[in-house]
């Protein structure tokens, strides 16, 4: 009996920018400290991408360049690029097209998706459809975010909570038995008053006064915001696993967005998985938004092995959230980066 083809994963890179901010330099910056950041987000330090005219693109470039050189894989193998992102380089061309310029992927098919911080799921979904139908065989989904080009600051609210990131993953078509089995994506648009972006958009275009009120920067009601993603999160990996017949004890690994060190221990809770099978990088990235993810894959390379069970679930604003069942496809140990996992 021959095995159908299946999206698989056969690899994943990140890219983090060199510079840190730490809990310590956002107490100079606005009324804060150490203690009580790590007590209510789990957050120690997070990356910065610092130097003009750098971009999200910039980001999502050097996690690709990575991924292309760990796997032997030429720019022109590749079949189509997907970027999720929130933090766009600009409002056209799309991230997705930049990066495909940087890295030197030519004559394909390239675009962004914006689900805020399921954004990466969503795109995962996507890779999936297009190699489920036929028409492409290797398709590179990228999670980048510039968050500090949209955080304001001086609101402590929102500012210790996000940094920059990118992480990157090959999606193949392949007949190993393993892959993305399956993947849900959900919204609720009635969430946007919870979590969004206030100016810059056709609905309000930047002018003085929008700068001056700063509307430019995310605005977060965190009550909310916390209520909705640890029911979503939940709900969704719980979906996931009853239309796949998956008990706690069958699942090998949590891969949670990294917003809230609560929200994550809350969905593991209710999966009933305990946290050493639950994927935590937010103490040292903070939330990067679509790369939380591909980084959390990033980081634990070296402890994945083929045919381990993966559920990933995910929330962002809208509201969006999206789950995705996976098989790993390849034992992570042979490709993982020189330093191994660094928790």
């Amino acid at each position: 009996m021959t095995t159908s083809l299946r999206a698989t994963i056969s690899a994943v890179h990140g890219y983090v920018p060199p510079d840190l901010l730490t809990n310590a330099e956002l107490a100079r910056l606005v009324d804060t400290s150490d203690a009580w950041i790590t007590e209510r987000t789990g957050i120690k330090e997070r990356h910065i991408l610092k130097g003009e005219g750098l971009g999200t693109s910039h980001m999502g470039a050097e996690a690709v360049r990575g991924l292309l050189q760990k796997t032997g894989t030429r720019p022109d193998e590749i079949d189509l690029l997907i970027c999720a992102t929130t933090t766009p380089d600009l409002q056209f061309p799309s991230t997705a097209n930049l990066i495909c310029d940087m890295v030197g992927v030519r004559n394909i098919g390239s675009f962004d998706v914006q689900a805020a911080c399921s954004g990466f799921l969503y795109s995962l979904s996507i890779a999936s459809q297009f190699i489920a139908a036929g028409t492409v065989r290797k398709v590179i989904v990228v999670g980048a975010d510039k968050m500090s080009s949209i955080i304001d600051y001086t609101d402590r609210a929102t500012c210790v909570l996000f940094g920059d990131g990118a992480g990157a993953v090959l999606v193949e078509a392949q007949q190993n038995g393993y892959g993305i089995m399956d993947s849900l994506i959900r919204s609720d648009g009635s969430g946007m008053i919870h979590l969004h972006q206030k100016a810059g958009g056709s609905r309000l275009p930047a002018t003085p006064d929008t700068v001056a009120k700063r509307l430019h920067y995310v605005h977060q009601e965190g009550a909310a915001v916390y209520k909705f993603a640890i029911a979503k999160m939940a709900e969704v990996a719980a979906e996931i696993m009853a239309r796949n017949n998956l008990r706690g004890d069958m699942i090998d690994w949590l891969v949670p967005h990294q917003a809230n060190k609560r929200i994550i221990e809350s969905t593991a809770e209710r999966m009933g998985l305990p946290m050493e099978r639950v994927m935590v990088t937010i103490n040292k990235y903070g939330n990067t938004t679509n790369a939380t993810i591909p980084l959390c894959l990033w980081d634990y390379e070296a402890k994945l092995k083929a045919g381990q069970r993966l559920v990933l679930a995910a929330f962002g604003g809208g509201f969006t959230w999206a789950g995705v069942y996976v098989t790993w496809g390849y034992d992570g140990a042979k490709a993982a980066r020189p330093d191994g996992v660094s928790l």
